[in-house]
């Protein structure tokens, strides 16, 4: 007569449905709201939040903003001085 499991397949049964159980029942983590650049003197043009956040300052739309950032590089200070802006502080 075959039996269907051994205990050692049935230990590792009870091992993934604990481990699932673990992960299932974690509690999410949680980030605080980004409310500034990611980088103060750096714009990271494939980061939206970036554009968005320096856009707004600035007072240009994202696409001004992008290209400036071609034209000039990445750096706050060189854009702000390409759009005759101040940096911000």
């Amino acid at each position: 007569m075959l039996q269907s499991s051994t205990p050692i397949e049935s230990q590792e049964e009870v091992n993934i449905m604990s481990d699932h159980n673990i992960i299932a029942t974690a509690a999410p983590i949680e980030h605080p709201e980004q409310t500034g650049p990611h980088d103060p003197h750096e714009i990271n043009p494939k980061m939206a939040s970036d554009i968005a956040y320096w856009a707004k300052t600035l007072g240009v739309t994202g696409e001004q903003l992008h290209e400036t950032i071609r034209v000039h590089g990445t750096q706050v200070g060189k854009v702000c001085a390409a759009l005759h802006v101040h940096k911000p502080s």
